[in-house]
C-alpha cells in the first residue's frame, strides 16, 4: 500500500515538473521575438484549380533592412509539432545542391541575389499535403552565425 502511494506521489511531482518546463520554452511563450519574415500566403489549390492541398507558402521580408539570405535557416511548424522539413539557407542556388527533404522548391526574388532585402518575397513549396485548411503555420527564421531567432510568425491555412 504504501509503494502504491510513492509511486502516485512521484508521478505527480514530475507531471508537475515536466508541465512547469513547458512554461518555460520559448515557442509557446516568448511574444518578444519580432514577425520580420510573414507568411502572405499558403495556397491549398494548385494552378490548374484542383484542391491537392498545394501547400504553396509565400514569405515577405516586412522588416526595413534586408539580410543576406545565405545566413538564414528556416524551421517550420504546423500546429504547434516541428515540420521534419530541412531549411538550411533562404538563398535559392544555395539551396539547389541540399537535400531538400518535404520541399519541393524554393525561390523568389528574396531568395536570388545575395540580400533579402525589405518587400521582397520568397515563395517554398512544401510537399503537397503539407498544409491543409485552418492548420496553424508558424514560420521561424534563424541566423546561422549566432543560432539566434530573428523572426516568428503564425499564420493560419
Amino acid at each position: 500500500m504504501i509503494g502504491v502511494i510513492l509511486m502516485l506521489v512521484v508521478t505527480f511531482i514530475l507531471a508537475a515538473l515536466v508541465l512547469l518546463m513547458m512554461v518555460h520554452l520559448p515557442y509557446q511563450y516568448d511574444e518578444s521575438i519580432p514577425a520580420i519574415f510573414k507568411i502572405t500566403k499558403i495556397r491549398h489549390v494548385n494552378e490548374n484549380g484542383v484542391m491537392k492541398f498545394d501547400s504553396y507558402m509565400v514569405v515577405k521580408n516586412t522588416g526595413t533592412t534586408g539580410y543576406v539570405n545565405l545566413n538564414l535557416y528556416a524551421l517550420t511548424y504546423r500546429n504547434g509539432k516541428l515540420l521534419e522539413c530541412s531549411i538550411t539557407t533562404m538563398n535559392g542556388y544555395a539551396y539547389i545542391p541540399t537535400h531538400h527533404y518535404q520541399i519541393q522548391t524554393l525561390g523568389g526574388p528574396g531568395s536570388q541575389g545575395r540580400i533579402w532585402d525589405s518587400n521582397e518575397l520568397i515563395s517554398i513549396n512544401y510537399k503537397d499535403g503539407t498544409f491543409h485548411p485552418g492548420d496553424v503555420v508558424t514560420f521561424e527564421v534563424y541566423d546561422v552565425v549566432t543560432q539566434q531567432i530573428i523572426s516568428r510568425h503564425t499564420y493560419t491555412a
